[in-house]
């Protein structure tokens, strides 16, 4: 039978409301089946998200080195949703570490040591925690930590390494014969562990990034300039009343030396310059602030401090935490470095409190100091220039408060702790760590 042409269009009409009819309905258990979906896709991101958060170790010879250089970057990456662990042997300051929330892992590592076993061990140690940690990066900070975890890394397939040289040292600063044999025999390491698979290297000075670049021992595009730690310039600024009273009027002027008590740091030609000037009739109270380091070969001996006692040359302050509080009332601040600086942090601290500097003419001290504007930069080893330095500014109040707000500018500049943390997290960016974003707040490192 053939069907009129009504009968089709009505067929036509009926079809077409049944496919609408049916395409809703489709629609709707799919709208309800996407939404169910959804839920479940987002639920899983949740999961995976979780379970892939950000992990970044950061290791170093000291709980000390930790808590005061890098604390503020650990809270900071905290805040952001980071697992930060720190890795370090054991010392006093890793109870504070961990009294701010920061797991720490203890490192069986000897700073003193050259046992072949024993460094072998360390290297065992930190492969085994690399393995059980799974990190996302790991930031290593001083020369032994950089050595050997970098060499672990690449045995457990760390995808992100960070090295950050805090100074060259000895070996690389000295003109010494031993130290130029040692350099010899240590660049082959060197060049492993900077020039690796996967690896950043932050320097904090120029002469450093200089050298390393000549000896061919870092690739070019895979260093980054990173100048210090960085300074909390709220913690150290001025004294509210450091510029309206003439420092001329204080009884015996303080001149101050803070550091770690070892031969490199020029603890004992400050000694010397301290005695040239009693010699001279100056007036003025010299100080010693900082303590021995039992890891370190060269650490001064109780004998040579009680001799420095007896001697009544200086005052032996020992350790002190709050060390604002003894920059403030001086008028000097000094370190006759030997060389192998990073950038020292007493002289970015006492510069940020508005005090004149005198220190050595070595890498690190120059990039914090520029000569006759904010300081003096006296030659190494050099008891009786070092002497004549300090005792232009003892005898100048007013310039030593002009040098005092030239090198407040500067820290300012150049070593604001929030540029040094920002930089730091762009090199991680750079290396997969993601969505991290602007330094929002200060990050004091202590309270």
């Amino acid at each position: 039978m053939v069907a009129t042409f009504k009968e089709i269009m009505r067929f036509s009409e009926h079809l077409s409301k049944q496919i609408t009819t049916n395409a809703n309905r489709v629609k709707h258990f799919g709208d309800r089946w996407a939404t169910l979906l959804g839920e479940t896709i987002e639920s899983k991101i949740s999961r995976v998200n979780n379970q892939q958060q950000h992990k970044i170790l950061f290791v170093a010879n000291t709980g000390w080195y930790l808590y005061n250089f890098r604390l503020p970057l650990a809270k900071f990456l905290k805040l952001q949703g980071i697992d930060v662990v720190l890795v370090s042997p054991w010392d006093s300051y890793v109870e504070k570490l961990q009294a701010e929330g920061f797991r720490w892992i203890k490192l069986q590592l000897n700073r003193r040591s050259v046992n072949p076993l024993l460094e072998l061990f360390t290297v065992v140690h930190l492969t085994s925690i690399y393995l059980q940690e799974k990190p996302s990066v790991v930031h290593h900070f001083t020369i032994k930590c950089v050595l050997y975890g970098t060499f672990a890394a690449q045995l457990c397939n760390v995808r992100a390494v960070v090295n950050s040289i805090e100074g060259l040292g000895y070996i690389f600063s000295s003109q010494e014969r031993k130290a130029k044999v040692l350099q010899l025999l240590i660049k082959p390491f060197y060049k492993l562990a900077l020039t690796a698979k996967r690896v950043r290297v932050v320097l904090l000075n120029l002469d450093d990034l200089r050298t390393l670049r000549e000896l061919k021992l870092v690739e070019v595009d895979r260093t980054i300039l990173i100048k210090s730690s960085g300074i909390d310039l709220k913690r150290f600024s001025p004294c509210s009343n450091q510029l309206d009273v003439p420092l001329a009027t204080a009884s015996a002027p303080i001149v101050v030396f803070a550091s770690r008590l070892t031969t490199e740091k020029g603890v004992s030609e400050y000694v010397e310059a301290a005695r040239i000037l009693k010699d001279r009739g100056v007036n003025a109270t010299f100080q010693i602030v900082g303590a021995p380091d039992p890891g370190n070969p060269s650490s001064i001996s109780q004998s040579t401090l009680e001799n420095w006692r007896n001697q009544e040359i200086v005052d032996l302050l020992g350790h002190v935490d709050d060390i604002e509080n003894l920059i403030a009332p001086s008028m000097v601040v000094v370190l006759p470095s030997h060389g192998g600086e990073g950038v020292p942090r007493i002289l970015l601290e006492a510069a940020a409190m508005g005090k004149p500097l005198v220190a050595t003419d070595v890498p690190g001290c120059r990039d914090v100091i520029e000569h006759g504007k904010n300081g003096f930069l006296v030659p190494v080893k050099d008891a009786a220039q070092l002497a004549d330095a300090i005792e232009v500014l003892l005898e100048n109040p007013e310039l030593c408060q002009t040098m005092g707000t030239v090198g407040r500018k500067k820290v300012l500049r150049e070593f604001d702790v929030q540029e040094v943390i920002r930089k730091t997290v762009g090199v991680y960016e750079l290396m997969g760590v993601r969505n991290l974003t602007p330094v929002p707040m200060t990050v004091s490192h202590r309270s």
